[in-house]
């Protein structure tokens, strides 16, 4: 297994853009001062596709008891949400946010286009390359506000970048905040140590289903983003695994069955928390039988069935990993963003392929505008 140094110093060396996006004094291609003005918004309105908005989603959903107004995500081609979010919300209030690194997503751009009559300069911000790029071309003509994505870093690596401490600064976040500990992991060889040990501990070349299985809600956006960067990143040279988010107690009614006593080819992520403000059970109610769960609350439950689960797995001896959230604010998250892009890098070298491109996604988005333009759908 290499080293997790290794990969920082060659990190920090290659990926120069990438490995600067994770410290604090970290220098973004707009000034605050500029977008300040639109904060004033109360709705906002994110279209992208990928890694320009899931990064995005999952500071949102962690953070969201935090944050005082109404983001919407637009991240696929859905025509009734789309007409729901335009009866439902008064779109000439609302700010739109549009992303897309290569300036070309179609699936962005035909959604921009549902809302081409509420896009104005004073209500419109968007991010692309700079470059000669449909959403470049169209900021500049329409006047609209422009803010220029760094070349150097690939969409589902850029959440600590511009793409993903812009909207959290709306949101009334402080960027500075998710980074503000991380030049410490960096440096700090325990936990890289015991980054790299829990990484070989899996013994990845075996398995071929990756469970991210969640007992805490806050995190499922968190985990959609892990999805994306583990699969494109690993996923090349018939190498890599599935990752499946799978939200606990709830499957435990459904697919733990398989879990434990189906094919041996999967490893476990078990996200947890230390929540303490839960609703409780007054089992009274339910008479003797139920008696076991009086004064417990939600935690306590599921807490439980956790502790249940993973005993099952160590008795199966069955690979898996659980990672506990003691606390919810923008230096944990920034923590498990930085922990996942290194683990990422890590075992992309172990796996020796190359983390940063995605050749079979570029081949089906050169044939959809092959079909497109000839009208084969």
């Amino acid at each position: 297994m290499i080293s997790a140094k290794k990969v920082i110093n060659e990190l920090n060396k290659k990926n120069n853009s990438l490995f600067k996006s994770f410290l604090p004094n970290s220098q973004y291609s707009f000034n605050f001062r500029d977008i300040k003005k639109f904060k004033k918004f109360k709705t906002v309105i994110i279209i992208g596709m990928g890694g320009s908005i899931l990064g995005t989603k999952a500071i949102y959903s962690f953070l969201k008891f935090k944050i005082k107004k109404k983001f919407l995500f637009i991240d696929n081609l859905d025509q009734t949400f789309l007409y729901k979010i335009k009866k439902k919300y008064n779109l000439s209030k609302a700010l739109f946010l549009i992303v897309s690194k290569s300036g070309n997503t179609n699936e962005t751009i035909i959604n921009m286009g549902h809302f081409k009559s509420y896009l104005k300069k004073s209500n419109t911000l968007i991010i692309s390359e700079n470059k000669n790029n449909f959403l470049y071309s169209f900021a500049k003509n329409k006047g609209f506000n422009f803010i220029k994505h760094n070349p150097s870093i690939g969409g589902r690596y850029s959440v600590l970048s511009e793409v993903g401490m812009l909207p959290a600064y709306l949101m009334g976040l402080d960027p500075k905040n998710f980074k503000k500990n991380l030049p410490k992991l960096l440096y700090n060889k325990k936990f890289l140590s015991n980054s790299v040990r829990s990484i070989s501990n899996l013994n990845i070349k075996k398995s071929k289903i990756l469970i991210f299985f969640n007992y805490v809600p806050e995190l499922n956006d968190f985990l959609f983003w892990c999805q994306q960067l583990f699969a494109e990143s690993l996923g090349k040279n018939k190498k890599g695994f599935i990752p499946v988010i799978s939200n606990a107690p709830k499957d435990h009614h459904s697919l733990l069955q398989l879990y434990l006593d189906g094919p041996k080819d999967k490893v476990f992520y078990v996200f947890s928390s230390k929540k303490t403000k839960n609703l409780k059970i007054n089992s009274n109610f339910f008479g003797e039988k139920m008696r076991h769960l009086n004064k417990k609350n939600y935690h306590d439950i599921k807490l439980s069935q956790k502790n249940a689960f993973i005993e099952v797995l160590k008795r199966n001896k069955t690979p898996f990993r659980e990672i506990v959230i003691k606390k919810f604010d923008e230096d944990v998250l920034g923590k498990l963003f930085l922990l996942f892009i290194l683990e990422t890098i890590i075992l992309s070298k172990n796996m020796r392929v190359n983390p940063f491109n995605q050749p079979a996604v570029e081949r089906v988005k050169v044939l959809t505008k092959k079909f497109l333009a000839s009208k084969k759908f």
